[in-house]
């Protein structure tokens, strides 16, 4: 599958179609012809259109007739919240989730659906704004998990909490104020949130979810990569299930 499609033909076929669109990135200014239209549907999807200058789409599509306009394509195909509930009811398992929050970082993203996938997850939940898809870095940063893996991509996070609650499934929010991580109890139907690399979990989300945990700090910098945070919380969620310890 391609992840990058320029041209105005191309980007309005799939569009049309079944594939799904990350982005958008069109010449600043245009304003013309079959750009309108196919601008319009993509604001009918919610899809992020960014407006840039002529030496980025050149970039974007390697010297390319791109006709003005550049589309980033998903290079797999993202499953609902709904999908990731029914995986575990299908395994007869608690749902386990990891949720983001703002990740940013491709290699990040990568890493946490492999740490998902490895630790037994039953999916991954991002926010479709101001966060990384699911590009080719992301895939191959995820070392082949990318396939295994439910992902949703959802456009408000607040509401897809509020979602898994009423499903009865525990929120766990990552922060530094946070009740210690192995001195909480994690068993059951469980959510954790993982926050942006730079600002951690935004206030709207923490406020949503049910309790903070966080990972005990050592050393001068207090704090850790997200893909790393993510492991550990991940693995002790695994720890208490499969061994029964608190």
């Amino acid at each position: 599958m391609e992840h990058i499609i320029y041209g105005r033909n191309s980007v309005m076929e799939a569009l049309k179609g079944e594939r799904t669109i990350e982005k958008i990135f069109t010449l600043r200014g245009q304003n013309e012809g079959s750009i309108i239209k196919i601008l319009g549907i993509a604001r009918r999807k919610d899809i992020v259109i960014q407006e840039v200058e002529k030496t980025k789409l050149d970039e974007l599509s390697n010297g390319g007739k791109h006709q003005g306009i550049v589309a980033y394509v998903a290079t797999h195909e993202y499953s609902s919240v709904q999908d990731i509930l029914d995986e575990a009811k299908l395994k007869n398992q608690d749902p386990f989730i990891v949720i983001l929050d703002g990740i940013q970082d491709p290699h990040n993203l990568g890493a946490i659906i492999r740490t998902a996938h490895n630790a037994g997850a039953h999916g991954v939940i991002i926010p479709k704004h101001r966060a990384v898809g699911l590009t080719s870095i992301v895939s191959k940063a995820s070392a082949g998990a990318i396939e295994y893996m439910k992902i949703a991509r959802a456009t408000n996070i607040a509401q897809t909490i509020a979602q898994l609650k009423k499903a009865n499934v525990w929120v766990a929010c990552a922060d530094m104020d946070g009740k210690p991580l192995y001195k909480t109890n994690l068993k059951g139907a469980i959510a954790v949130v993982i926050g942006n690399e730079g600002s951690g979990v935004s206030q709207n989300i923490k406020s949503k979810c049910d309790f903070n945990v966080s990972i005990p700090m050592y050393g001068q910098i207090a704090s850790l990569n997200a893909s790393v945070a993510c492991a550990i919380i991940c693995y002790e969620i695994v720890r208490q299930v499969n061994y029964k310890i608190n």
